[in-house]
Parts: structure tokens; C-alpha cells; sequence
């Protein structure tokens, strides 16, 4: 008995208490000190006791937490590409694929992040030497990849705020839309009055009559008014900036800044609005689109299967594509989120709901955009696929144009515009907190001006976009778009499920999962992070690399292909986030003591354990505690709040 309370008593010497005081007035944490070669104890050597991150701030509610992430996964690709996608890969048989590539792909994936992100509590950066040092370079990549994205994101909401002012200042001019009238300077334009009466409306510039073409109003509006692209000579002479969208970015990314200056207490707050108004706007506009006539037509184009289309790969590619690219895992964004919450935090259910409710508000997106597009088509006598298009042809173009013919086009305008800019807004609220919370958590030091850190976050996003509100930015934008993160991050992420489940392993990982909610994944899951979505992200990458075509701009109808030079430096871009994986192995690998194999061996290995977790020798919380990377030890001591 006397030895066991020396045993303890050495034990207490061994911890010192940490500076920072806890939140919500807990007591202060005990470390313990490292080991004399300066490791920290063995994991599998230690049971884990949790204990409240020091100085991390939590959700105010859970309710923030799930609509944060909503808000993120929902987006503009939501409503400008699915719906496309899944018409012009055999309709309702599309949804097979789609189905199939979000239950072994997506999910494992999403569900994954989150739980990673809950039990590490920390960014994309910092998470890695708790994991696999070697690979902190994907954490790197992420970052460099989410700048990428926010210098042309925010310029669409840009864009969308333009609308949204000029549908509001049509109400005192008359109450027409801009573009619903045809611009003095294009011959070629013709207004959807005109497009009644006129059979060649429809036909492009490649395949009109005599070599003619016609424009619709809205597409000359956006093209020579929105742009005013006329005033550059494509890629390589963009011309001067356009003030008003410059403008229009600055007030955007204003919005972006005090809504996430503060951290998960501000933007906690800003989602309520922003992640709800897409689907009150959604809702109102499907009522009013199904009681339009010809409706009914457009849905049924839709939705109409074409099973013979299964057999394509490239429609099992375009699944998986859709499928990861909406759910957003491997940016790093639901890591941060997540980081954020409470340890004992259901992020099972979490990631069940969430996923669910973005792939229905893809699918119940298209009933939206398709319900009143079929109309157009029925009051034009015309195809579906002469008003059907994809990006911001679909946005900028055909759907105002469609809901410009409705009565009160002025109202629908300013709410179809009101949901754009707050879909966009989520999901850029999402990808700068995972720069952010990446790079402070990376640099502690940081966290005590994160006020200004944000700022010149802001500001750098912000002078990296201005080449996009040039009056050439439209080519800028496309070519960020291909290049900025879609190929490099699948390879990324497929790295990161790996490293995770292969170096770390997915026996502890499901240990760290159980330790979180009281029951370790089952075998479905441990088989889809460690083969199959590994599998499944590499395919997409390969077949992205397979079947890579530069995609012309559309202009004007002109499709408009990029130079040998611009592609070249489109390649460079992707590069520059995905080599950071390799370089910073054999950096790492460089700078690790010892011989070849025990260099490889150290940096496989976690070098710390998260800070919210004591460690204490097994021997000093008695022979019945299980080893903590045990996940068939079912009478494994449960965690014990601190």
C-alpha cells in the first residue's frame, strides 16, 4: 500500500500545470512532463482520460455546428451542376451511381473528417503530428488549394450581388429587368418576346444559318454589361479592372470578414441566416415553378431514366466527381468545424444528417431549376436542351432569363439572387476557417490577434481576386476553376485517408472514435477508409488525369480555348498545392536524426497526443485498464473527465 502511494506521489511531481487557464472556469489541466529522451509517452503504454481543450472555443450550440456544415456542403455547385449533371447522364438512372458513389465514397469520407477533426481538435496542419508527421505536407496543400478557391469564389457572389442591385434598381426604372432587353451595340441579341415569334432562336454561332447566330438578352447582359468581356482579348490581355464588380468583391468579402473574425462565436451566429435563406428561397421558387404550365415537362426531362447510360464510365466518373466535390471532404473545412465541438459530440449522427440533407437539396434543387425551365421551353415550342445548361451559363443566364418572363420577375430576381450570394457565403465562411484554423493552430502565437490575422487573410484573398474583376476575369476564373483544386486535392485526400488508416491505423482510429461515443465504427466503415474509399478517390484522380481536356469559355457563343501557355500555368497551379506532399516527406526525412530506416520510422509515427487528453502510465490506473488502441477490449476502462 505505502509503495503504490509513493508511486502516485512520483507521479504528481511529474506534472506541472499548464499557463493558460481552461474556459467556462474549469480547473486547470495537468500535463505530463515528457520523457527524458523528450517523447511522449508510448499511446499504446497510456489510457486516455479527457479532458477540456485548453483555450479552444466550443460551438455556443450544437444546432451552430450543423449548419455550419450544411452551409459548406450546400452550395452553388448544388444548383448549377447537379441538376445538369444528372439530365445529361441518363436522368433518374443517374441517381444509381450517384447513390452507390455517396455510400462507399462520400460518406466514409465526410464521417471520417468529422470524427478525425472532433478527437484531434485541431487544423489541418497541426493534426498530422499527431497522426503521421510525414504527410503534413497535405495540410499545406489544403491551404494553398483553399486560396486558390477563395480568389474566384467570391468573385461569383460578386457577380450576384451586381444582379441583385441592378433587379433592385429596375424598380425604379420601369420594373423591367436589365436583361430582359437586348444591348444597342449587339445586333445578333434577341429578347425572349422576340424568341416567341423567331425559329432560328436557339441555334449557336457554330451551327446557325448562312453562319449567323443569335444571343439571348440575358447572355448578352451578363457577357457585355456584368463583364463587359468586349474590352479584353481573352487570356492573355485582360484589360483593367471593372470597378463596379471590384466593388462588389470588396462588400463581399467585408460581409466574409465580420462574419468569421471572431471565430465559431460569430460565424456560429452568421449561419443561422445564411444556411437557412437558401432553402426558404428553394422552397418558394419550387411552388411557384410547379404551378407554372409546361412544368411538369422540364421535371419529367429531368428525371426521365436512360439506363443504357449506366454502361458509360465516364457517368460513374462524373458520379463520383459530383459526389465528392458537394460534400467537401478533404478541404480541410469540416476538420476545422469539428475541431470545435465537444469531445463526447455525436459526429456520427452528425455526418449521417448532414450529408443526407445535402444530397437532398441537390436532388430538390433540380425540381427547382428544372420546373421553370421547363416552362421557358414550352412557351418557346423548343427542346429542353436549348435552355438547359450547366456553371454560370445556368445561373447568370437561363434561369433569370426564365424567371425574367414571370409576373413579379422583379421579386423572384431578388430572391433567386438573395439565395445565390448566402449559398456562396456558407461555403466561404467554411473554406477560410480551415486556412484559418490550419495556420493558428500551426502558430499558437498567432490566436492572441486573430482579429488581424483574419484581416490579412481577407486582404490577400482579396488582391489575388482582383484579377478576376478585370474586364478579361471571366478567363481567369475558368482557369482557377480547372486547375485551382479539383485534381490536386484528390489526390490529397486520398493521401490523407492512408496516412490515417495505413500509418496510423484504422484499429486506432476506431479506438479514438470509441472513446468519443461509446462504440467503435463497425466493419463497413473500417473496410471503406482503409480499401475503398481509398480506391475510390484514386480512380477519380486517375480518370480526371485520363480523360483531361482543357475546357474551352463559352462567349458569346464562342467557345474560346485556352492557349498552350495558359494551360501550362494551369498545371503549375495544381502543382504548387499537390507537390507540398512530397516535398515536405523528404524535407522531413531530410532533417530527422539517424539512419535511413529509423528516420522513416520516427516520422510515421505521432510525436504528440492531443493536448485535451492526460496520459497516465497503466500501471498507476490499476490492471484493469484496456490498452487504449484496443478496439475488440471491451471491458476497456471508459474515459473520465478531468
Amino acid at each position: 500500500m505505502q509503495k503504490e502511494d509513493e508511486e502516485i506521489e512520483a507521479a504528481e511531481k511529474r506534472l506541472e500545470p499548464e499557463a493558460e487557464p481552461m474556459l467556462n472556469s474549469t480547473p486547470m489541466r495537468l500535463l505530463p512532463k515528457e520523457a527524458d529522451d523528450g517523447k511522449p509517452p508510448p499511446y499504446e503504454d497510456c489510457q486516455l482520460v479527457e479532458a477540456p481543450a485548453i483555450g479552444r472555443e466550443t460551438w455556443n450550440q450544437k444546432i451552430d455546428f450543423l449548419l455550419a456544415v450544411v452551409g459548406f456542403a450546400v452550395d452553388l455547385g448544388n444548383v448549377w451542376r447537379f441538376p445538369y449533371i444528372c439530365y445529361r447522364n441518363g436522368g433518374g438512372a443517374f441517381l444509381v451511381p450517384y447513390l452507390v458513389m455517396y455510400i462507399f465514397g462520400g460518406l466514409p469520407l465526410f464521417y471520417m473528417e468529422l470524427a478525425l477533426g472532433q478527437y484531434q481538435r485541431c487544423g489541418c496542419i497541426t493534426v498530422w503530428k499527431r497522426i503521421c508527421p510525414m504527410f503534413k505536407g497535405v495540410g499545406i496543400g489544403i491551404c494553398i488549394a483553399g486560396t486558390y478557391v477563395a480568389f474566384y469564389y467570391n468573385t461569383i457572389m460578386a457577380w450576384a450581388l451586381y444582379f441583385l442591385y441592378q433587379s433592385i434598381a429596375c424598380t425604379f426604372n420601369g420594373g423591367v429587368l436589365p436583361w430582359m432587353t437586348c444591348q444597342p451595340d449587339e445586333p445578333r441579341c434577341r429578347t425572349f418576346e422576340q424568341k416567341l415569334n423567331n425559329s432560328d432562336i436557339g441555334k449557336n454561332c457554330t451551327t446557325g444559318e448562312n453562319g449567323t447566330c443569335t444571343l439571348s438578352s440575358s447572355e448578352v447582359f451578363f457577357y457585355k454589361k456584368v463583364l463587359e468581356i468586349q474590352n479584353s482579348n481573352g487570356i492573355g490581355d485582360v484589360g483593367g479592372v471593372k470597378p463596379e464588380i471590384a466593388i462588389c468583391l470588396v462588400i463581399v468579402f467585408a460581409i466574409v470578414y465580420f462574419s468569421i473574425w471572431k471565430g465559431v462565436k460569430s460565424s456560429g451566429k452568421a449561419v443561422w441566416f445564411t444556411a437557412t435563406m437558401p432553402y426558404i428561397v428553394l422552397l418558394i421558387l419550387l411552388i411557384r415553378g410547379l404551378m407554372l404550365e409546361g412544368s411538369m415537362g422540364g421535371i419529367w426531362y429531368y428525371l426521365t431514366p436512360k439506363w443504357e447510360r449506366l454502361l458509360d464510365v465516364q457517368v460513374w466518373n462524373d458520379a463520383a466527381s459530383q459526389i465528392f466535390f458537394s460534400l467537401g471532404p478533404g478541404f480541410g473545412v469540416l476538420l476545422a468545424l469539428s475541431s470545435y465541438n465537444k469531445f463526447n459530440n455525436n459526429c456520427y449522427a452528425d455526418a449521417m444528417i448532414t450529408s443526407s440533407i445535402n444530397c437532398c437539396t441537390s436532388f430538390l434543387a433540380g425540381f427547382v431549376v428544372f420546373s421553370v425551365l421547363g416552362n421557358m421551353a414550352y412557351r418557346l415550342g423548343k427542346d429542353m436542351d436549348t435552355v438547359a445548361s450547366e456553371g454560370p451559363g445556368l445561373v447568370f443566364m437561363a434561369y433569370p432569363e426564365a424567371i425574367g418572363t414571370l409576373r413579379g420577375s422583379v421579386f423572384w430576381a431578388i430572391l433567386f439572387f438573395i439565395m445565390l450570394i448566402t449559398l456562396g457565403l456558407d461555403s466561404t465562411y467554411g473554406g477560410l476557417e480551415a486556412i484559418i484554423t490550419g495556420i493558428l493552430d500551426e502558430f499558437p502565437k498567432l490566436q492572441r490577434r486573430r482579429e488581424l490575422f483574419v484581416l490579412g487573410l481577407i486582404v490577400y484573398c482579396f488582391i489575388g481576386g482582383l484579377a478576376t474583376t478585370t474586364y478579361g476575369g471571366f478567363y481567369v476564373l475558368n482557369l482557377l476553376d480547372q486547375h485551382g483544386a479539383p485534381i490536386s486535392l484528390l489526390f490529397i485526400v486520398c493521401v490523407e485517408g492512408v496516412a490515417l488508416c495505413w500509418f496510423y491505423g484504422h484499429k486506432r482510429f476506431s479506438a479514438d472514435v470509441k472513446k468519443m461515443l461509446g462504440f467503435a465504427p463497425g466493419p463497413y466503415w473500417q473496410i471503406c477508409w482503409t480499401f475503398i474509399s481509398p480506391v475510390f478517390l484514386m480512380a477519380i484522380f486517375i480518370a480526371n488525369l485520363i480523360f483531361y481536356e482543357s475546357r474551352p469559355v463559352m462567349v458569346l457563343g464562342e467557345a474560346i480555348p485556352f492557349p498552350k501557355w495558359a494551360i501550362g500555368i494551369g498545371w503549375m497551379i495544381t502543382m504548387s498545392s499537390l507537390v507540398m506532399v512530397p516535398v515536405y516527406f523528404f524535407y522531413k526525412l531530410a532533417i530527422t536524426p539517424g539512419t535511413l530506416k529509423e528516420r522513416f520510422m520516427k516520422i510515421s509515427q505521432p510525436e504528440e497526443l492531443p493536448p485535451h487528453v492526460e496520459v497516465l502510465p497503466l500501471e498507476l490506473l490499476g490492471s484493469g485498464a484496456g490498452k487504449a488502441d484496443g478496439v475488440e477490449d471491451n471491458q476497456q476502462q471508459e474515459p473520465t473527465a478531468v
